[in-house]
């Protein structure tokens, strides 16, 4: 699938209706633990935002914002559930991984939840690899942290 890829901000009206569906999702998923991880996923101002458009609507988001000094954080990410398996999801992280090496990072991390089996599939894919789980993470049963090396594609 075609998809337009859009570098924008946390301030953006699209990603920011993006997030609230996001959300909506992990609120189901995560239950009685949604407090937990809905306070360490708040917006706030986050620089490095990636918009997917299929013609003028949003079908897909993700960010990251710096983790240390070598890395950044992939946060947010997300494909509209009737667009997903089309490669936007590939194409947002593959976007993000992109920018984050422009500005001189080298690496990138991440905490998802394995029942979210797409997405923890699209970064085993992606070439992420299972670390132990950081913090605030480290006791979190229902987390899977991942790190990839950032390097231009082949």
């Amino acid at each position: 699938m075609e998809c337009r890829i859009h570098r924008t901000d946390s301030t953006n009206p699209d990603f920011l209706g993006l997030v609230s569906q996001l959300d909506g999702l992990l609120a189901e998923l995560n239950g009685e633990n949604h407090s937990f991880y809905s306070s360490l996923n708040q917006v706030g101002v986050i620089p490095s935002v990636v918009i997917a458009y299929s013609g003028d609507d949003p079908v897909g988001c993700g960010a990251f914002r710096e983790y240390d000094e070598k890395s950044v954080e992939i946060k947010r990410m997300f494909v509209v559930a009737n667009q997903r398996g089309k490669g936007i999801g590939r194409a947002v992280l593959a976007e993000l991984e992109n920018w984050a090496m422009e500005l001189g990072y080298t690496d990138a991390v991440l905490e998802t939840s394995p029942r979210l089996s797409s997405a923890y599939s699209l970064y085993l894919k992606s070439g992420f690899e299972l670390i132990p789980n950081y913090e605030p993470y480290v006791c979190a049963g229902d987390s899977t942290c991942m790190r990839k090396p950032l390097s231009p594609a082949a």
